[in-house]
């Protein structure tokens, strides 16, 4: 991601990486960018070339990586709802049905701040990455609120959803904030002044899914209605309707690259969808059960998916082919997600484990085994080494 000034103003652009391998030529590369790319001249040639160097060493690093319990917290004296790793992984934070989310140093475990203020279950929470310096809370007392990593203050409490918020976002840039809420609304919130921006009204059920492209022009949401909304995120339009799921979305987000949208339903199946008109270009199916997750690798070629039937499956999102499927489980999979070199699967399910597949074989490489209770959150941190789960009592 490029950082420049224009008129005054910072602005943000991305340079496209995604076939970036340990192999790449280095030179070759930042002379094809620095055609393509003006605002890349010849004296930052060298920085270009030290980060793309510092980019291989880790696709190299952490392929073999095994993992060991490292801390069990038990963090809330109520059961958790959900966790989140900043991009580092040197924290992470909890959210509970005590109605606060917890601060947490990763590497001693200690609790660093407890963010209080909320009058009923914290539910969906959520770093503003890459940044880390700001957390944002959504609770089912309808509010969402802004809080500083560093001091554990609020800066902000976001009012004016009817109903409970369940799903939440930061925008690349850090500058808004995306609450989605029972009362069929999302809504986008400035985070320097605390005031609303816009309100997205269209779906005439509960938002239970949320995300921005990684531009931050565009928002998805997902919702009970069985559709799938696109809107303008710098003026609340809606661009598309998504329309073809015969059951309740589970999750809807971009690729890397803002071409494809990847939709999944409890109708069994994912969809994909072409970003720039809407359509529908495939229907992944072959799962018995509801689609509870899925996702997309960084590089955007391939997707995963879980579901109740207690399987995940992988798929190429250019041929739409099912590679591989994983099967291990007892329970169902809640949470699925790829670590940030795209070799790797980690996934969460009720049979109290988490595991770790070869994303290309699907070969199950381990179980993560010590939960006594459903796991339903499960991230890598930025460079893969770091795993936090999260069950349904009160541990992590």
């Amino acid at each position: 991601m490029l950082e420049y000034e224009k008129s005054g103003e910072l602005k943000t652009k991305s340079i496209d990486l995604l076939n970036l391998s340990p192999s790449t030529e280095v030179n070759a590369l930042v002379e094809e960018i620095q055609k393509a790319e003006p605002l890349i001249t010849a004296s930052r040639s060298e920085q270009v070339k030290l980060l793309i160097q510092r980019l291989q060493d880790k696709l190299r690093q952490h392929s073999n990586h095994t993992f060991y319990l490292f801390k069990v917290l038990r963090a809330h004296i109520l059961p958790l709802t959900n966790v989140a790793l900043n991009k580092s992984g040197s924290c992470f934070i909890t959210g509970s049905y005590d109605r606060t989310c917890k601060l947490w140093d990763t590497a001693s475990g200690e609790e660093l701040h407890t963010l209080e203020g909320h009058r009923n279950v914290v539910y969906a929470i959520a770093f503003n990455n890459p940044y880390g310096d700001k957390i944002a809370t959504g609770s089912f007392d309808k509010t969402c609120k802004l809080w500083s990593v560093e001091t554990g203050k609020c800066y902000h409490t976001f009012r004016g959803h009817t109903a409970e918020i369940v799903c939440l976002s930061f925008n690349p840039q850090s500058t808004l904030v995306a609450t989605g809420s029972m009362d069929t609304t999302a809504k986008l919130w400035d985070i320097q002044s605390g005031e609303e921006v816009f309100t997205l009204r269209g779906h005439s059920a509960e938002i239970i899914s949320l995300s921005f492209n990684t531009s931050g022009d565009r928002i998805v949401t997902g919702s009970f209605d069985h559709t799938v909304a696109v809107w303008e995120a710098d003026t609340g339009r809606k661009v598309y309707t998504l329309i073809g799921h015969c059951a309740e979305i589970s999750s809807a987000l971009f690729n890397w690259d803002c071409s494809l949208i990847l939709t999944g339903s409890m109708d069994k199946t994912c969809m994909l969808w072409d970003a720039s008109n809407g359509k529908c270009v495939a229907t992944l199916t072959g799962h018995d059960d509801e689609i509870l997750d899925s996702c997309f690798d960084y590089t955007g070629k391939l997707i995963a998916t879980a579901s109740a039937d207690g399987t995940a499956r992988v798929f190429s999102a250019a041929t739409r082919k099912c590679l591989t499927k994983l099967e291990g489980h007892e329970g169902e999979i809640s949470k699925i997600s790829f670590n940030p070199q795209g070799n790797r699967l980690l996934t969460g399910s009720a049979d109290e484990t988490a595991r770790i597949w070869d994303a290309q074989t699907g070969q199950c490489l381990q179980v993560l085994e010590g939960h006594t209770d459903e796991i339903f959150s499960c991230a890598f941190n930025y460079k893969g080494d770091i795993i936090i789960t999260g069950m349904g009592e009160r541990n992590t």
